[in-house]
């Protein structure tokens, strides 16, 4: 099989002004969620880096001229202490844990599920009477290809992803006539720290080398045999902010490289 490397974008290729505006980045200080803060940030955007790593958000808020916050997004009473102040939210953090059901611990299913569904509820519900408010807000939830198709050994995180699509969809009801749109994003396997500390794990559970898992796991099912870069995913969010988008809401977004065609 051939590996496909991607061209680097340069700079970005949506022309987007969010100058005046601000932005709630969750799991921003690396992957995904690095890419769309400094893309939010080009873009004019004021940015709070969220992330349980405080150091690594305040390098990337520092990098950014952005605001740093260090939370964990699984504890009810750190939640509770944010103050999301938003305009555009990006519920970005998440975790993986790789097993099958009768070995998957019910402490990490109830962890994933508090920080890639309940968080994002109770982070949407502080920032919503601003955005209607102004009558303007974009929540963009970074889902997955396992927010509309399952895998084996992975059922908290497939669990969650379900579950913040149908959040979402219920937010772009509620959202819409008030000038909020809510969508997810879901792509395949992204290179991020998450994809590459799953490696390990996936070579275990499927009894194959660890050298052999991006190929015969990940890159099974994508016509485009190649993992998607951060930026790609940064710059479909960017997209979503922009007047051109202003229509597209309740929508699962694919970047897949065709894995959910078959």
């Amino acid at each position: 099989m051939q590996v496909r490397e991607m061209p680097a974008l340069s700079g970005g290729v949506v022309d987007l002004d969010l100058e005046g505006r601000r932005a709630f980045v969750t799991g921003a200080a690396s992957g995904i969620g690095r890419a769309c803060a400094e893309r939010l940030a080009r873009a004019g955007a004021s940015v709070v880096v969220v992330d349980l790593d405080g150091e690594a958000a305040r390098a990337v808020a520092g990098s950014i001229g952005g605001e740093a916050v260090q939370a964990d997004l699984s504890d009810y009473a750190a939640l509770d202490a944010l103050e999301v102040e938003a305009d555009v939210v990006v519920n970005n953090a998440g975790l993986q844990h790789v097993a099958p059901v009768e070995e998957f611990p019910p402490e990490k299913f109830s962890l994933m599920l508090r920080v890639m569904l309940e968080a994002p509820f109770r982070i949407v519900r502080k920032a919503l009477p601003r955005m209607y408010e102004r009558g303007w807000g974009r929540v963009i939830n970074i889902s997955s290809i396992h927010g509309l198709i399952a895998s084996p050994y992975k059922a908290a995180y497939v669990a969650a992803k379900h579950g913040l699509e149908g959040l979402s969809k219920v937010i772009a009801l509620e959202g819409g006539p008030k000038g909020v749109t809510s969508n997810c994003i879901c792509p395949a396997y992204v290179r991020t720290p998450l994809v590459e500390n799953q490696i390990s794990d996936q070579a275990r559970t499927h009894g194959i080398p660890e050298s052999e898992v991006v190929e015969k796991i990940m890159l099974t099912e994508p016509a485009i045999k190649r993992l998607i870069e951060p930026g790609e995913v940064a710059e479909l969010v960017a997209y979503l902010c922009s007047p051109a988008a202003s229509f597209i809401n309740g929508a699962s977004l694919t970047i897949d490289g065709g894995a959910t065609a078959h």
